[in-house]
């Protein structure tokens, strides 16, 4: 039996790793800095410093987009970079895994996930996969082994995965291109548009979690700095609350949407539990101003913001490692019916 077992959340934007009996043990950004295409110089948080900064020889990526694995290649290399700088060595003993990996994919892209640990080079026992909306709810404290049912809204950095889970499974699951990457998305453009202003992708983030409201007459502003789309010059703005909301607007409404279709196509007697407990919502961007308030108006429904959002499906591993009754959650690869 491995002595070792870690729980992995690839994120898009950040790689979470908790180890049994010990909790998170690591939490940075997912991506790698690569010199002339094959040099790896950073990883994590360092690589992340890089970001919007580096030379032309030097490439930063996120090898995660879209909540599945996009470079096979540069993924593997950092997973194997912090599994040793977890070891402490540079032969890690051999440890047994389990993924988180979003429910409604491809059983191609959660075999991905499978496979890149399998053929990491890193001594591995066993490979287990747990379904993110399960872990997600695990790590919220949610009771989903019973027949009650559970519905879980999962705001991600590329994408939204609304959930619907009884008896230790998921019953409906639906996943959308849009989290909180689209908002800094959005943001960016707007202040182009209306400030001719042209601001990095960290600006639009951090303008994200200072003034992103889901509703509307909050009167707040930050001053950023960019660049002077017409003069080419380097120049301070002040951007409102009030132009932040009209760009991330829409794509809070899209998730919402996706949440009614959820919520139409639940069994009566699993809707009748939802009434009681209401929608749990947890993720990176679940703690935008007023987001409880906008969901609860459109649906109805009594709205949950979890504590720790940005941690719940790293903490839903750790449990699904300590505690012995959680543990046939964790299985090998399995079909699953999709809302399309």
């Amino acid at each position: 039996m491995a002595l070792k077992t870690y729980g992995i959340d690839f994120g898009t934007s950040t790689i979470k790793i908790s180890r049994k009996g010990q909790g998170i043990v690591l939490d940075e950004s997912n991506i790698i800095a690569i010199a002339d295409r094959k040099n790896i110089i950073a990883t994590g948080d360092e690589a992340y410093d890089m970001y919007e900064k580096a030379p032309s020889n030097i490439v930063v990526t996120h090898p995660v987009r879209n909540g599945v694995i996009a470079d096979v290649a540069n993924m593997t290399a950092l997973l194997v970079y912090l599994i040793k700088k977890l070891s402490g060595s540079k032969k890690p003993g051999s440890a047994d895994y389990i993924v988180a990996t979003p429910t409604d994919i491809t059983e191609v892209e959660r075999r991905s996930f499978y496979e890149l640990i399998a053929n990491s080079g890193l001594k591995v026992g066993k490979i287990k996969i747990v379904e993110k909306p399960i872990a997600d709810a695990v790590g919220a404290d949610l009771e989903i082994m019973t027949a009650r049912g559970v519905m879980i809204v999962d705001i991600g950095a590329d994408t939204t995965e609304v959930s619907i889970l009884s008896l230790g499974g998921i019953v409906l699951s639906k996943l959308i291109p849009i989290g909180g990457n689209k908002l800094d998305e959005a943001i960016k453009n707007i202040v182009k548009k209306r400030h001719n202003l042209y601001i990095g992708n960290k600006t639009s983030e951090n303008i994200k979690k200072q003034l992103a409201s889901a509703i509307p007459g909050v009167d707040a502003s930050v001053k950023v700095y960019g660049r002077d789309v017409v003069t080419g010059l380097p120049i301070e703005m002040e951007v409102d609350s009030k132009t932040v909301y009209h760009a991330i607007s829409e794509y809070l409404y899209s998730i919402i949407d996706t949440i009614r279709v959820i919520l139409e196509r639940t069994p009566p007697e699993i809707s009748s539990d939802i009434i009681d407990s209401g929608i749990y919502v947890t993720g990176g961007s679940a703690k935008i101003f007023g987001l409880s308030d906008l969901i609860g108006q459109e649906t109805g429904l009594k709205v949950n913001i979890c504590d720790d959002p940005a941690n719940t499906v790293v903490k839903g591993l750790s449990r699904i490692m300590d505690e012995s009754r959680l543990s046939s959650l964790a299985d090998h690869l399995k079909t699953k019916h999709f809302i399309n």
